[in-house]
């Protein structure tokens, strides 16, 4: 079954270059969308935040190895999931390279079902994980339109307050509360106080925050 098209691109990094042709052309004959890379420096210097993909990567190369290159990938804009391909067989690097999130961990004799199969799922996990991160975009750019006042009402909506409660916390007037409420919910696109709880909570607005507390 061939991928979809909007799948993106598989990202291959190894310094081996007969490797590199080779697997370049099965996953291309697999119908996937791929580019090579010889080195993590290489393929870092290109990485940016419109990518979508996964990276399969060679453990062992000369400047960034593969275990830093996912370190990187992690910290970034753009945290492509990450498929590991060895020469052998570690166990505690194979560990490490779980714990920290790669998709899947190979020799470079695995049978190509095996291969297949852990970058079907780093693809689906990519696409799941961009779909999440553009959602918390949204909702910052959301929330970042609310002025200092709104927010405050808003950390005491979410705890379930009355308006006069929430006047006399503030020090306003019950209908500056009710106008700043129905101001959060056309800025932010909500008609309940739970949709307003969920929304919040799935932000992290008031993380850290004694406000809503």
């Amino acid at each position: 079954m061939n991928p979809p098209s909007d799948a993106g691109t598989v990202f291959i990094v190894d310094d081996d270059a007969s490797f590199l042709r080779s697997l370049s052309r099965l996953l291309r004959a697999a119908g996937y969308a791929v580019q090579v890379f010889e080195s993590a420096e290489t393929f870092l210097a290109q990485l940016g935040p419109e990518l979508s993909g996964c990276v399969v990567v060679d453990l062992q190369m000369p400047g960034l190895d593969g275990l830093e290159l996912q370190a990187v990938l992690a910290a970034s804009v753009n945290p492509l999931p990450v498929v590991f391909l060895s020469a052998e067989g570690d166990i505690p690097t194979t560990v490490q390279a779980m714990r920290h999130g790669a998709e899947d961990f190979l020799t470079k004799l695995a049978p190509k079902e095996q291969l297949l199969d852990a970058i079907r799922r780093a693809l689906a996990r990519a696409a799941q994980e961009r779909q999440q991160r553009e959602q918390r975009r949204e909702l910052g750019a959301r929330f970042a339109a609310l002025s200092p006042r709104e927010l405050e009402v808003l950390a005491h909506v979410v705890r379930g307050r009355l308006n006069k409660q929430i006047a006399d916390d503030l020090g306003i007037h019950e209908r500056t509360v009710k106008l700043h409420r129905t101001n959060l919910r056309e800025k932010l696109r909500v008609h309940s106080v739970a949709e307003l709880a969920r929304m919040a909570d799935a932000a992290g607005i008031f993380k850290g925050d004694r406000r809503a507390e």
